[in-house]
């Protein structure tokens, strides 16, 4: 569950350091953020000859959280960092590799090309 000035670690290779939560997309009075949705973030430090430049606004997924999420079967997902992925408006990635696992819930919310880039699924 993250919420507004959330910070989160950028899990891609678009050359953001940090990442700072400003608003969760889904309704005026949508207060927190879990895996899988889409939120606006600002980057927060970049380096030189990234893709996206300090202080700019960005969209990104959540693709990993500390809080735990239950899923239907009765078990829980758990991270040890808040972290997500750039995209673009059209859902796919700006960047061209995703480090770190990410949750299934990414792929079932319909952001298959993350889940294709990234290392392992849980």
């Amino acid at each position: 569950m993250l919420q507004l000035r959330s910070i989160l670690t950028p899990a891609d290779n678009t050359g953001a350091k940090r990442l700072k939560l400003i608003h969760v997309y889904g309704g005026s009075r949508r207060r927190y953020g879990r895996l899988g949705d889409v939120v606006l973030c600002v980057v927060d430090g970049s380096t030189p000859y990234g893709l996206v430049k300090d202080r700019q606004k960005v969209k990104a997924v959540i693709v990993r959280t500390k809080k735990e999420m239950r899923r239907p079967d009765g078990s829980h997902i758990r991270f040890d960092d808040n972290a997500a992925v750039i995209i673009d408006n059209s859902n796919n990635p700006i960047g061209s590799r995703v480090f770190g696992p990410i949750a299934r819930e990414v792929k079932e919310k319909g952001f298959k090309k993350i889940a294709s880039l990234a290392q392992e699924m849980y």
